[in-house]
């Protein structure tokens, strides 16, 4: 039965190649969302962006 890691304590029983897994997977996810904050802080919006205030008043359906 494969553990479900739905608490902490099934991490616990992760031996190996299985443990190295959920490690990577972490790791890339802070690695990625570091990465996107600090371009994101570093670009930020754009300068010459058109914002636009109008509203859908319907939809039109076929």
């Amino acid at each position: 039965m494969e553990p479900t890691l739905q608490n902490i304590s099934d991490y616990d029983t992760l031996k190996g190649e299985k443990k190295k897994t959920v490690w990577a997977v972490v790791l890339s996810g802070l690695v990625l969302g570091g990465i996107y904050m600090g371009v994101n802080a570093f670009y930020g919006e754009p300068s010459d962006a058109i914002h636009t205030t109008d509203k859908v008043a319907k939809i039109p359906l076929k």
